[in-house]
This record gives C-alpha cells, sequence and structure tokens, in this order.
C-alpha cells in the first residue's frame, strides 16, 4: 500500500438520544441515571481518530455515585464502530467500548475502577447518534487519505457573452437505431439528438426548445417547426414532464458543440465586475460561473470541478495554477459575499478544511450475505485488459466494474464488493477485497472503487461502506476537486459503456450536498430521461448506464436546480443493505430491545423531577439530597461547555469567556486556553453546519458562502 496515503485522524462527536425531528438535533450535556441512583453527566466528546468505520475518542463527563455524593469529573475514552447515513448527515455508534478513564486529582484505584465499569456497563445500553455536520466541524486532522496523480490539464474552454449551449459528444458522434422512437439517434451525448425520418435532418431538444440542423454537430438554430416524427416525441416528453418548465428561462439562440472534453463560461452581456472588500479582487457580476481578476497582476482566474485556471485574457487560453499558488487575497474573501463559496478551493480556509474532512467520512452499511445479489451483463464474452501498475484487470465491455485478480472476479455493484469463481457470475457478497485495489491509478477508469472498503464482517452480514471518492470527491493537495481529470475512452459495440467525466457539467462543490451541475446545465437537457438516458454519461457515473436495454440514472430539472437521483446515500438504492443500525446483539452491543426510544429525551428518563424535564442538566435544580457542595461552580450556560484534553484534563468555560481547570473538588483558573477556545469555536461552527444544513434541506437561503451550483440555493446532490 503507498505510504503516502495516510489515514485522516478524525474526531466524532455523539448524540445520546434523537429529538423527534426530520434532523438530529445536538443538545448537550446530556444526563444518564444508572441502578442504585448514579447519575452521569457527559460533555460533549472530542473524537481523536478514524481507522476504516472505528473511530476513537473522549469525553468529559461529571458522576454522582449516589444521590448527594461528591460530584467527580472525569475522561472517558472510547472505540465504536460507526453507521453513516449522508442523507440526512446523521450517524451512529455501535458496539461501543469504553478504553480508559482518568479522573483528575482522585488518587483512589478503587473508585476509578468502579467508575470505569458503570461506564463500561451504561454507555454500550445508549442509542447514540450524531451529524456528519459535527464531525466535519470539529475533526482534529493530521493526514487526509490523498489521490495522487491526478490530471489538471485544462479542457478546451469557451466564452460567450450570449446564453449559450454546449453540446458535448463522447468522442465522435455515433448514430444507432432507437427501437422504441424507430428513428436515428446519437447515443454518445447527454442531449436528445434524433435525425427524422422525413427531412433527414439533425433535431436537438434542450429543455426550452427543439433546434435544427444539416449537419450533425453544428449549424443549430431554434426552430418552431417540427417534422410529425419529431412532434410526436415533443407530446410525449411533455406528458412525461413531472414538473412545470421555469417561466423565466429562456432557450439560448447559440449552439456550440465539442467532442473533446470542454466547459463553457458565459456572461449575460459584457463582462461587468465588481470588487470584493477587503481584497484586490474583483469578480464577474453578471454570470454563475466563479472568475475573478486579480488587480495586481491583472490575470482572470477561472475555477472549474475544484480547480483554478489563469489566463491574460477571458477567452483564453488557459493554464493550470495550483490552489497554493493563488494570490494570497483569495483566502480573504468573506465568507458572506456572493462569492464565499469558492473558500472550499483555497487552501487553508475553513471551507476548504470542512471539505476535505466530509470527504473522509465514509457512508456506511450493513450487508445481508443472503439478500444482496449482482448481476454483470456483458456486450458479448467477457474482455479484460491490464490495469497500469498493479495485477488486476478491467472488463471493458460492461457498464458494471468487474475486476479479474488471480482466479477470482470482483465486481463493485452500489459500492458493494462481490466476488466470483467466474466473470459471469453467480455473484456473492465479498468479505475482503481483491489485491493491489489500493494500486489502481487514477488513468483507470476504475479508480473510484479503492475508495469503496470492507471493514468487517460475520457469517450473516458483512460491513462496508465508500467515502466520497468513490462518487468523484477527490482530496487533491490542500483542497477537493471533481474527477480525476483524464478522458477514458468508451465501449462501442452493440452497446454504448460510456465512462465517468470531469469536465462539460460546471461541476460546484456545496458544503451540504457535495457536488452539483452548474447553472448551464438548467437548459434542460436530462428531460429526455424519460426514454432511458442512453446517452448520459458523466457526474456520478458509478454505475455508468448504457445504450440498449439500460433506463441509467434518474436525472431530472428543477428551475435549474439538478440533481442526480437526490441522493447521498446509495446503498438506500440497492437490496440486502442497511444504514444506521441500532446496535445488535451479535455485534456486542445491546440488543435492540434494551436500546431506548428514538423519540425518548433523557429528561424522560427516572430520576429527573417532572418539572426539571424539559430543562438540559446543567439548568436543572437538583434536590436538597442530590446537590454536592461543589455543583454551584458548574451553574450557568458556562458549564455546557467543559471539554478534555489528550492527557485527561477537565476544563470549564464561563458565560465570559473565561477557563478555568478542573483540580481535585474544585476549579481554578488558567491560562492554558488556546486548544480550547479552538475547540469552542469548532463547537460553535458545528451547530452552526448543522442549522444550514437543515435550512438548506427545508429550502432556506444559506447566503452566498452556501449556495450550491444549480439555479437556486442549496444546488443539486450527488449519488
Amino acid at each position: 500500500m503507498n505510504t503516502n496515503r495516510t489515514k485522516a485522524v478524525l474526531c466524532l462527536v455523539f448524540l445520546l438520544l434523537i429529538q423527534s425531528t426530520s434532523y438530529a438535533q445536538i443538545n448537550w450535556p446530556k444526563d444518564i441515571f444508572a441502578k442504585g441512583g448514579a447519575r452521569i453527566t457527559v460533555y460533549q466528546p472530542q473524537p481523536e481518530t478514524l481507522n476504516g468505520n472505528i473511530i476513537k475518542g473522549r469525553a468529559a463527563f461529571s458522576a454522582e455515585e449516589t444521590p448527594g455524593s461528591e460530584l467527580v469529573f472525569g475522561v472517558f475514552w472510547y472505540s465504536a464502530t460507526m453507521m453513516t447515513d449522508r442523507d440526512d448527515r446523521t450517524l451512529t455508534l455501535e458496539s461501543i467500548k469504553i478504553t480508559d478513564v482518568k479522573l483528575p486529582g482522585v488518587e483512589d484505584q478503587s473508585k476509578i475502577t468502579k467508575l470505569k465499569q458503570l461506564l463500561e456497563a451504561e454507555i454500550p445500553l445508549w442509542g447514540i447518534e450524531s451529524t456528519i455536520d459535527e464531525v466535519n466541524a470539529t475533526i482534529e486532522m493530521d493526514q487526509a487519505v490523498v489521490s495522487e496523480r491526478l490530471n489538471n490539464e485544462p479542457p478546451q474552454i469557451f466564452y460567450a457573452e450570449e446564453p449559450t449551449l454546449l453540446v458535448l459528444f463522447d468522442g465522435e458522434p455515433k448514430v444507432e437505431q432507437d427501437k422504441d422512437l424507430k428513428m436515428d439517434r446519437v447515443i454518445n451525448t447527454p442531449y436528445l439528438i434524433l435525425k427524422a425520418t422525413e427531412d433527414k435532418k439533425y433535431y436537438l431538444y434542450a429543455g426550452q426548445g427543439w433546434y435544427v440542423s444539416q449537419a450533425i454537430k453544428e449549424g443549430y438554430s431554434l426552430t418552431s417547426s417540427l417534422p410529425k416524427s419529431i412532434k410526436s416525441v415533443d407530446e410525449q416528453i411533455k406528458k412525461q414532464q413531472t414538473e412545470k418548465p421555469n417561466p423565466n428561462a429562456k432557450a439560448p439562440k447559440k449552439v456550440i458543440s465539442s467532442t473533446k472534453p470542454a466547459e463553457i463560461i458565459q456572461s449575460d452581456g459584457k463582462a461587468d465586475f465588481a470588487s470584493i472588500q477587503g481584497t484586490n479582487l474583483l469578480y464577474l457580476s453578471n454570470t454563475e460561473d466563479n472568475i475573478f481578476r486579480y488587480l495586481d497582476n491583472q490575470k482572470y482566474y477561472l475555477l472549474l470541478s475544484g480547480r483554478w485556471y489563469a489566463s491574460g485574457k477571458l477567452e483564453g487560453p488557459w493554464e493550470y495554477i495550483p490552489a497554493e499558488e493563488l494570490p494570497a487575497d483569495f483566502a480573504k474573501i468573506p465568507e458572506d459575499s456572493p462569492k464565499g463559496q469558492v473558500l472550499v478551493s483555497v487552501p487553508g480556509t475553513q471551507s476548504s478544511l470542512d471539505a476535505i474532512h466530509d470527504a473522509q467520512v465514509p457512508q456506511t452499511a450493513k450487508v445481508d450475505r443472503d439478500k444482496a445479489t449482482c448481476e454483470v451483463t456483458y456486450d458479448g464474452e467477457p474482455k479484460f485488459e491490464p490495469i497500469e501498475g498493479t495485477s488486476l484487470e478491467l472488463a471493458m465491455n460492461t457498464k458494471s466494474t468487474v475486476l479479474k485478480s488471480g482466479k477470482e472476479f470482483y465486481a463493485v455493484d452500489n459500492g458493494v464488493w462481490f466476488v466470483s469463481s467466474s466473470a459471469k457470475g453467480p455473484w456473492e457478497v465479498s468479505d475482503k477485497r481483491p489485491k493491489d485495489v489500493e494500486e489502481i491509478p487514477a488513468t483507470s477508469p476504475a479508480y473510484n472503487v479503492k475508495y469503496v472498503y470492507v471493514y468487517e464482517s460475520t457469517p450473516e452480514v458483512v460491513y462496508v461502506g465508500y467515502t466520497p471518492g468513490y462518487m468523484g470527491s477527490y482530496v487533491y493537495g490542500p483542497t477537493v476537486v471533481y474527477g480525476t481529470g483524464y478522458y477514458y475512452n468508451p465501449w462501442y459495440g452493440p452497446y454504448y459503456y460510456p465512462r465517468p467525466v470531469t469536465y462539460g457539467f460546471s461541476m460546484h462543490y456545496n458544503p451540504w450536498t457535495g457536488w452539483s451541475m452548474g447553472f448551464h446545465m438548467s437548459y434542460g437537457f436530462f428531460t429526455f430521461s424519460v426514454y432511458g438516458g442512453g446517452g448520459y454519461w458523466g457526474p456520478g457515473a458509478y454505475r455508468p448506464p448504457y445504450y440498449g436495454g439500460g433506463y441509467g440514472n434518474n436525472v431530472f430539472i428543477n428551475n435549474g436546480d439538478i440533481n442526480i437521483d437526490r441522493s447521498n446515500n446509495i446503498y438506500n438504492k440497492r437490496n440486502g443493505a442497511t444504514t444506521k443500525d441500532i446496535p445488535r446483539g451479535d455485534r456486542g452491543g445491546a440488543s435492540a430491545s434494551q436500546q431506548p426510544s428514538r423519540t425518548q429525551r433523557p429528561s424522560t428518563q427516572p430520576g429527573v423531577s417532572t418539572a426539571d424535564r424539559s430543562k438540559t442538566p446543567s439548568d436543572r435544580t437538583p434536590s436538597t439530597a442530590q446537590q454536592p457542595s461543589n455543583r454551584g461552580a458548574m451553574a450557568g450556560a458556562g458549564s455546557r461547555d467543559v471539554y478534555s484534553d489528550k492527557a485527561g484534563n477537565v476544563y470549564n468555560r464561563d458565560s465570559n469567556g473565561n477557563w478555568s481547570q478542573r483540580q481535585g473538588n474544585q476549579w481554578q483558573g488558567t491560562n492554558q486556553s488556546s486548544q480550547m477556545n479552538r475547540d469552542y469555536q469548532n463547537r460553535q461552527r458545528s451547530a452552526t453546519q448543522n442549522q444550514s444544513f437543515q435550512q438548506s434541506n427545508r429550502g432556506g437561503n444559506m447566503g452566498g458562502a452556501y449556495r450550491g451550483g444549480g439555479g437556486r440555493a442549496g444546488g443539486g446532490r450527488m449519488r
């Protein structure tokens, strides 16, 4: 395995009980009441490492062994299995183990042992949940899993000062007879292009209208006069449309095409630049593209698929600029400015770190060996080609990713590894990955499957997961990028099998939904998916659709908001897979019958008076018998901000921002607060992120820093 790829050091915060809303609400600290009257107050945890789906971390806590006994503060370390669901950005912990307990100032080893035993007995019984937004905001990071040797050469870049349609072909146009439509159709383009039987002209459909041309690649112009065969298709499309067309959208009059990877950038009229406060940067204000001009060198800077390009003219030529070589003023762009969203691609910014953190968090699932199935079809007999630098071979004439490793065959289907002794199956869920999978280079179209993992297994189930690299989101240097940058030749035969692409779709990053297509796509080419999407290839093509019997991805338009199946969790689409499970008895955790109800909050558990059940632990007024003499030092809102360091010391932040350290049974002021201040700021950011995610899912406007790549706030989400 390449030693340059190291595991990211992640932090994980975990929530004891989810509130009865659509998304997890974080409310710390939490009270747990154990047998014998013991009360444990757990403060927001501070995770430390992630290895696959095993996370380890620490949390400060306070405990009363019995009502009225002395309040003891300490730190416990835990290890657990993480289960995530990127659809609602929540996660749960299974098989929790307490690995260590420290009580600063307490020398009685018997008391430490007793508390550890209590924690070990109680914590695995908790229904523990958190949010991925909390994880991203509070990550302690050394090195992320970084992709290498990606291709950053610029695609062909067109500039236009009027709405222009870019028609992409996957190589030279290929025409096949469409058996359903009973006319010739161009199969290797994301647009619907048909050759009319009456006049032998080519008709291009682009959402807001039809274009006609004598030639297949050029000369298209808008038309309202359609021959009978095309008019019939138009009627069928309108019947199948489930959403009303955008009344403000107009079909562009200009059409250009490319048979090579290309992007189009365009302004609404002559380029109009506006200044960005506090910088020497201007941004092109009459476009949705991310185009800047730096006054110090008069160069233009363009962001495409997470990569930066520079030029002396808007018309190009453009050259790749490593993100770390950007002018320093890019890092000064305010988050709430109209171009705050580009901070995710500026090294060292909080947004870029959040994106790197998110790229390390896997989507996990538990796969039933008996229920999960896989089908692989080939265009003729299987044809394999060696993958450079590995002992593996890749099947070329199939839409699936099938690898040959020695005498065994491995297939990746919707984030699950399968194995067979034959290239044609039958397939069964694999509890291992093939040798050399980590060495697959970015030059191979199978590169993304190295980000699909097998964590552990039992005779009944296999625990699997994938990180965003499977969907084309890669950490490259100090930022995240979309796609490998390489062009992969498709398979042509009786069937057309396209490969993933990097350019042509104006990919933008959104912190809540990942990568989404830009506004140029709002011209409407995906509405033809009613016919099977045979010509589609591109973003999210983890399992590319194909022409000739396949229906591809369910892609549609909502007023410029382009989404690919509107799902971040592809395990929801396959049989035999379960995500975000409650701990099971066969995993060493509590059985389902032992779990608290998901709608039961800690305040409904025994030991809390009826009057106090709606309050957080730090705000409650314990009875006289339960009131320790030192609890007054923890009263008030500041008592919620209790932290621990890696040495096991406990700190408290009061409402005025002052820090104190627990010494024996007292709090004493401390000047060692720089790390604690960072932890505090991370917690505040996590709360903001979670709130913003909820707003984005409810259609709220999050401002410039969180605008998606689509035509409205939120953008689309990647599968």
